[in-house]
């Protein structure tokens, strides 16, 4: 057993696919597959459950691929540590859920790139369920989410505090207000879909019962606005993300009474991860391009 082997099974996790995971390691496809049935024969068990359609790992595949990823984890922080690679050189691939990254990331790319021109920053958006367990994976390097996580295997750098604000139709009842009560938003509060962290952070908020069988199941912001604009009801909307849609006509902004309401944009990582300057960089700049 050896880090290449491990770096074969992590690829074909991720991948879900061995001919997607030949390519990502630059091997043939045979050369992954021989190797990953090897090491099946000498654990003497089955590490993947296999289809022409489809590649999942067993239950044992999945305890095998904590300690894989583990492993080659500590096996490039040795490489790090040796002075082997600057740590702002190289890909970053950071997690952002969907409510944060369109409206955020387009004003840290730039100063990012004047800052650590040798830097490759590589995006995946989700979930914060989703984005969270793939850095416990080791197949994200960190996360920008607004919600705390649990356990003492990530650590979080707060960035900053992001308000949020209604969004209403003009001829909503409450447009005239200079700031909403968020209580009054409830009766016809939209919301996005389940999963997404701004959805449990609206509910609570405006004090609001889950909906339960409400047909809506939007997953972005912008099918919200849409639909507020449309005169379906009224949303909450994260400060960058109305900053953002400022200059629309058929939605209006309005702070709410409530100084408080909003969430806590943080950056989180693995405390092993063995390219911290690289986070560091990369909080600063966005605590700076962050609302004020």
């Amino acid at each position: 057993m050896n880090l290449r082997d491990l770096r074969y099974l992590l690829a074909v996790a991720q991948h879900r696919h061995f001919g997607r995971a030949a390519a990502a390691c630059n091997v043939s496809q045979p050369t992954l597959s021989s190797q990953v049935a090897k090491l099946e024969a000498r654990l003497g068990a089955a590490l993947f459950e296999r289809t022409n359609k489809w590649v999942a790992p067993t239950p044992l595949g999945e305890a095998v691929l904590v300690h894989a990823a583990r492993a080659v984890a500590e096996a490039d922080a040795i490489v790090a540590l040796a002075g082997a690679r600057d740590p702002l050189t190289g890909p970053l691939t950071l997690g952002v859920i969907p409510t944060l990254g369109p409206y955020l990331m387009p004003r840290v790319f730039a100063p990012l790139r004047q800052r650590c021109p040798h830097l490759t920053l590589e995006l995946w958006e989700d979930t914060t369920d989703a984005v969270v367990e793939r850095l416990r994976r080791r197949q994200l390097d960190a996360a920008l989410i607004a919600t705390p996580v649990a356990g003492d295997d990530l650590v979080e750098r707060p960035l900053f505090r992001e308000a949020f604000l209604a969004a209403l139709p003009p001829d909503h009842a409450l447009a005239g207000l200079a700031t909403v009560p968020e209580a009054a938003l409830a009766p016809d509060l939209l919301v996005l879909a389940d999963g997404h962290c701004l959805r449990d952070q609206a509910l609570a908020a405006c004090a609001r019962p889950d909906p339960a069988g409400w047909s809506l199941r939007a997953t972005s912001l912008e099918t919200l606005l849409n639909m507020v604009a449309a005169g379906y009801g009224t949303t909450l909307v994260p400060a960058l993300a109305a900053e953002t849609h400022a200059a629309r006509r058929d939605v209006v902004f309005r702070p709410l009474a409530g100084a408080e309401t909003g969430r806590l944009i943080r950056l989180v990582s693995r405390p092993t991860f063995p390219r911290q300057p690289a986070l560091e960089v990369l909080a600063e700049l966005v605590r700076g391009v962050g609302p004020a």
